[in-house]
């Protein structure tokens, strides 16, 4: 049985990535809007992946007999500078998002909530890899410096962007 302190942490981390998943399906919109096609393909697919923590955390929720409690999505940005104003805008939320999970985390470790604290390993790792994702692009995309056709480089680099279901959704 989940703690009410948990539960309530629980659900409102279900809620941003939901908030997570509206804003980078913002980003995609308006990288395609300029014709930047791998652009908004990495963003789709970072759109599922938020979608698909959001479900990770919703089934084990459900899965301890908790209840989810969904709440209404802040507005998003739609409108950014550049293409590297929405990495770094994004490197900054992913750090936001570490800071969260590692809070969650906390808890599981004072409450000693072991299947949480098992639970959270896997997106403690993964925040890892979303912040390193990030800023290895903005390292990209700093290096061309604005060049059109550094940026038409990576942008074709990020159209190869396969979404992949995420290891806690696809075990049977």
């Amino acid at each position: 049985m989940l703690s009410q302190k948990m539960q309530s942490a629980l659900n409102a981390q279900i809620n941003a990535e939901m908030w997570s998943a509206y804003l980078y399906l913002s980003m995609s919109m308006a990288a395609a809007d300029k014709g930047l096609k791998g652009v908004a393909n990495w963003f789709a697919v970072q759109f599922k992946e938020e979608q698909d923590h959001a479900q990770i955390i919703i089934n084990y929720l459900l899965s301890r007999g908790g209840r989810v409690l969904l709440e209404p999505i802040a507005a998003v940005d739609t409108e950014w500078e550049s293409v590297l104003a929405m990495f770094e805008q994004t490197l900054t939320h992913e750090k936001k998002v570490t800071a969260m999970i590692n809070n969650l985390y906390n808890i599981a470790i004072d409450e000693k909530d072991h299947a949480t604290r098992s639970m959270l390993t896997w997106f403690v790792d993964e925040q890892v890899e979303e912040e390193d994702s990030a800023r290895e692009i903005i390292d990209q995309l700093r290096m061309i410096d604005c060049n059109k056709l550094g940026l038409y480089m990576i942008d074709k680099e990020m159209a190869a962007r396969v979404y992949t279901a995420p290891a806690p959704l696809t075990k049977e």
